[in-house]
């Protein structure tokens, strides 16, 4: 009957352990639903202790039935140490493992709210996790008696070879961490890199960015090269963007009369064009002013992306030569005079001109007979 009795008590233990961390875990689990409910961010936790804190109850119970056994029975220590160091490795792996979920849940939810998108939070998650686990794999070994210096020191080794044999792609998926974290081209953007590539943007990988131009062809720059070069990005801080379009007329013309024209001309062509937008108005500048043969004005106007100014300033060169016909406002062209000379310096007439006078006699120079000539000229007597 003794050994009974000697396992009556750590039955009792068990099950009192049980109940209490059940308790416990229900009230625990109530009031980070309350508290979540309040917006700070606990459901997340809870979602992710829900199901590991069964584990946790149990072994919590059972680690101190173990010690009631350890000190009213007559098991071999050994027996109950090694009971001990399982338990504690259960505990171990288990809170590693919730910990990572956690963790992986946390840097979701910030990425969303900071809106870094799908590729940024995917990698934070899974490098968020891989620490938790690797922490928690020494921890583990640590418990278990296994000496963890020689594998932290291979891992330093082979992690410094890996770094130096993967330095060129360690470089691209850095840089492409930077260009998804800092965002200065977004997926549907147009943007221009270094002045060479020029195109929407249709992919920002972890290791190229894919470009797509207007011919449309892809062109693929290496997430190190877009990190180091000047962009401008057409659709920051938004799509809409200001069309310059310059008109030149005579000499003469009313400026007055020309602003009101191209204005008018704008507003109409705003409510029929695709892309010309009616708000902010277009208006006039006489600018850059006085030419060399013209006045110059510069039609200011909005287009609602950049590819739409290609469009928009087809209609209106359209529109406005029209309607400056119309008006009777002359557009002027450059005229250049051309003199032409012979090679003795006379100059050429032009057609219908008068003729050019030639040179006097005195002008002209007697010039000695060659060789050859005077046998030509000899020749040419006797034909004679």
């Amino acid at each position: 009957m003794a050994p009974m009795w000697d396992l009556l008590w750590p039955g009792v233990a068990l099950v009192v352990g049980v109940a209490v961390t059940l308790a416990l875990r229900a009230a625990l689990l109530a009031g980070l639903r309350r508290w979540s409910r309040a917006g700070n961010g606990l459901a997340a936790f809870a979602d992710a202790i829900r199901l590991p804190s069964l584990l946790w109850a149990l072994v919590l119970a059972l680690y101190v039935a173990v010690e009631v056994a350890t000190e009213v029975t007559r098991l071999p220590r050994r027996l109950t140490q090694q009971l001990g160091v399982a338990l504690e490795a259960a505990i171990i792996l288990s809170v590693t493992l919730t910990a990572a979920g956690v963790v992986g849940a946390l840097v979701a939810r910030a990425g969303e709210r900071r809106a870094l998108g799908v590729a940024v939070t995917g990698l934070g998650q899974t490098a968020a996790r891989l620490l938790v686990l690797v922490v928690g794999g020494l921890v583990l070994l640590g418990a278990l008696g296994i000496e963890i210096t020689p594998i932290l020191t291979a891992l330093g080794v082979g992690g410094l070879a890996v770094a130096l044999a993967l330095q060129d792609t360690l470089s691209n998926l850095f840089a492409g961490l930077h260009l998804l974290a800092d965002r200065p081209i977004r997926v549907g953007d147009y943007v221009k890199i270094a002045d060479a590539v020029e195109g929407y943007v249709v992919d920002v990988g972890w290791r190229s960015t894919r470009v797509r131009t207007l011919p449309n062809t892809v062109v693929v720059v290496p997430n190190k090269k877009v990190a180091e070069s000047i962009i401008t990005n057409y659709d920051l801080p938004e799509s809409r963007m200001a069309l310059l379009l310059p008109v030149s007329v005579a000499y003469g013309t009313d400026p007055d009369r020309v602003e009101a024209v191209l204005t008018e001309e704008a507003r109409k062509a705003a409510g029929q064009v695709p892309g010309l937008l009616a708000e902010p108005a277009p208006f006039v500048r006489f600018i850059p002013g006085f030419g060399a043969y013209s006045l110059d004005f510069t039609l200011v106007c909005q287009v609602a992306t950049f590819v739409d100014q290609y469009l928009v300033q087809h209609e209106l060169r359209k529109r406005i030569l029209r309607r400056l016909a119309a008006e009777g406002i002359e557009i002027p062209y450059p005229v250049r005079t051309v003199e032409l000379r012979a090679g003795d310096g006379a100059r050429l007439a032009a057609p219908g001109a008068a003729p050019a006078r030639p040179p006097g006699p005195e002008s002209v120079e007697p010039r000695p007979l060659a060789h050859g000539d005077e046998q030509r000229q000899g020749q040419a007597h006797q034909q004679g």
